[in-house]
């Protein structure tokens, strides 16, 4: 029978849809369910894991299938579609083979799950953390633990950059990009290409930009204020997120009112083609964009999302995660074990740690964690080792899903219409919608 939490959950799945995703992917939550089922009462357990990043999911596939062909334990992976991680795990939580191995995305999306969530404080893979900064861990009970780190920011195609004749050293700043894309729009027709690919706002993509660019304004205002989270925020740096806005919506492979139906795969898509050069996404991307010797590593770049603020010298990339593994504790005991097992394997041994490091690109932060190939990860640390700081991912401190809705459908009536009026649209989402969607998800 579904418990009150889950019926309340369910009743609201209306204000709590997906949590960030990735980008796409297809769900087999019906299967997946029935696979579960059948899988019921084996001795040794099953695992269920609910994938929550679609750009992984063969990895993830080929991983489970070598663990059962170790140790005969069945284990299924189940990718969520594209913007819909929480629906699906709402849904998928309701069956009778639910998911023992779920994910959240930090302290807020972890308030709806806490009574799901095992406590990790004696497994083995919270003894395995390099650091207890990587647990969601609330008077001695671990919820949750952090499985990747990861970095984003502009992709750069060197190559195009060094037809348009600059280089990626000439911009370290804001108004460097500025000067670069609005140049390369100037020439696009003898050139051949665009400055950015396009900010598509579908769901598949919209999350680049209410999410991940919408995290610079409020990481500077955090830093400004000295505090890490807020209950109002006050949209302080609002004209810089503007000012970033117009230059990716201005400057790119298409008009500004097309943005709403323009997809992930879109943008994707024209990177590879050779129809942009710069491209906001992030480390995970970085196996789409060398698959088949598309690109090689002398062929890419990524640098800071600049956006006119504080000393841009000393600006890093986006480094952090919102990735955090939880396991189910409605769930039997014998999975409960089998999903903890899996997961200590996935993170310690040698096939576990090589296939998230080399195939999935990931920086685990567990102690067995073997050193990424990914380019991206490693400029990562370059710039840190260069004294840069990196940009922290405060979208976790987010009140709700629907605030960035709220975002989202601002910006892109602004795209479509770039008045100040319309700019007020997003300011009132950003900062009305966030003081009313921190009350309602407190109870204020």
């Amino acid at each position: 029978m579904m418990n009150k939490k889950l019926l309340a959950l369910t009743l609201s799945s209306a204000m709590a849809v997906s949590l960030l995703a990735g980008c796409g992917g297809a769900s087999k939550s019906e299967t997946a369910s029935e696979t579960k089922a059948a899988a019921e009462g084996a001795a040794q357990g099953s695992v269920y894991y609910l994938n929550f990043k679609p750009e992984q999911d063969e990895q993830w596939q080929e991983l489970a299938k070598a663990y059962t062909e170790e140790t005969g334990v069945p284990v299924t992976v189940v990718t969520a579609a594209s913007g819909n991680y929480e629906t699906t795990l709402m849904s998928e939580m309701g069956k009778s083979g639910a998911p023992t191995l779920f994910q959240v995305n930090g302290p807020v999306g972890l308030e709806n799950w806490k009574d799901y969530c095992y406590d990790l404080s004696g497994s083995d893979i919270y003894g395995q953390l390099t650091s207890d900064n990587y647990a969601l861990k609330e008077d001695g009970t671990v919820y949750g633990v952090a499985y990747v780190i990861e970095s984003y920011g502009l992709i750069v195609n060197r190559t195009l950059l060094k037809k348009a004749g600059y280089t990626v050293d000439e911009i370290q700043s804001f108004a460097d990009l500025k000067r670069v894309a609005e140049d390369i729009t100037a020439r696009s027709a003898e050139l051949g290409f665009a400055a950015f690919t396009s900010a598509g706002m579908d769901g598949s993509s919209d999350w680049r930009f209410k999410t991940h660019l919408a995290n610079l304004p409020i990481y500077f205002e955090y830093q400004a204020d000295g505090i890490s989270s807020t209950d109002a925020i006050k949209g302080t740096y609002l004209d810089n997120y503007r000012n970033i806005w117009d230059l990716y919506i201005n400057n790119s492979t298409c008009d500004p009112k097309e943005l709403s139906a323009k997809t992930g795969d879109d943008s994707r898509n024209e990177f590879l083609a050779g129809k942009a050069v710069f491209f906001q996404n992030g480390s995970w991307e970085y196996g789409n964009l060398t698959k088949d010797g598309a690109y090689t590593d002398e062929d890419l770049a990524m640098i800071p999302i600049y956006i006119g603020v504080s000393d841009e010298a000393k600006q890093g990339l986006c480094t952090g995660t919102e990735n955090y593994w939880c396991v189910n504790n409605q769930a039997g005991e014998a999975d409960i074990k089998a999903t903890l097992d899996f997961m200590n394997w996935c993170v310690s041994s040698e096939l576990g740690t090589k296939t998230m490091a080399e195939k999935m690109g990931f920086v685990i932060p567990f102690k067995g964690a073997q050193e990424s190939q990914n380019l991206f990860v490693k400029q990562d640390a370059a710039y840190t080792a260069e004294g840069k700081i990196p940009v922290s991912w405060n979208f976790t401190t987010m009140p709700s899903e629907e605030w960035k809705n709220g975002v989202g459908q601002a910006l892109t009536a602004y795209a479509a219409d770039q008045t100040d009026a319309n700019w007020d649209g997003v300011k009132t989402a950003f900062v009305d919608g966030w003081a009313s969607e921190y009350a309602l998800a407190n109870g204020h």
